[in-house]
């Protein structure tokens, strides 16, 4: 540090210790908390207005009448919402359409990097258990299912759990590991109501017990 940085910061130090107690004493420190606050909800309203309004034109990019949309325009909305509201959950679902269109584009690695900065670090548990089981879908995709599988270990939240074990399900009878699938598919179905459960689970259900007989 040069000696007139030096002598800068001695002089915010000496500002500090003759002004900036006395400013935050008594009915002075109410009016900056009332007043930070008001503008800290006014940023926080701000971010949020702006933030979902590009997530609004990504949906309407994205999810066009015909299927296609366009993968530049996704990629740069997604970009946007990142660079100004980047580890926020309107960015992260920004990325999952990012790595929808990758997987349509055949680009499975640009799609398991999106997932995969979710999974680290993701904006909330909701999220995190999406981009999970997409991205473990995407390894499978890559011929990488044992790593697949190692993404679905442990607990889910009750509200991800059926569709968790249906994919470790599928995992598994990729794998040939066809006992330890029937006992996912089992699992899948529990956590559904019957009338969730008499679906596509309960075919693969039933064509893995015609593989057995």
């Amino acid at each position: 540090m040069s000696s007139t940085e030096d002598e800068h910061l001695a002089e915010l130090k000496d500002w500090w210790t003759r002004n900036g107690k006395p400013l935050v004493t008594g009915g002075l420190l109410a009016l900056v908390i009332v007043f930070g606050w008001q503008a800290f909800q006014k940023y926080q309203s701000n971010q949020s207005q702006g933030a979902s309004i590009l997530y609004q034109q990504l949906l309407e990019t994205t999810l066009t009448p015909d299927g296609k949309p366009d993968a530049a325009r996704v990629s740069e909305l997604a970009g946007k919402l990142k660079s100004e509201f980047g580890g926020s959950a309107y960015a992260q679902y920004g990325s999952l359409f990012v790595a929808k269109v990758a997987v349509d584009s055949a680009k499975l690695d640009d799609a398991a990097s999106e997932l995969k900065a979710i999974v680290d670090k993701p904006a909330n548990p909701a999220l995190g258990e999406i981009a999970r089981q997409r991205l473990a879908q995407v390894l499978a995709a890559q011929n990488k299912v044992d790593e697949a599988l190692k993404l679905l270990e442990g607990d889910a939240d009750k509200a991800f759990l059926a569709t968790r074990e249906e994919l470790k399900g599928d995992l598994l009878v990729q794998l040939g590991r066809t006992d330890e699938a029937n006992a996912a598919y089992q699992k899948a179905k529990a956590a559904l109501s019957d009338e969730a459960a008499v679906g596509g689970l309960q075919i693969k259900l039933d064509d893995l017990a015609k593989g057995d007989a």
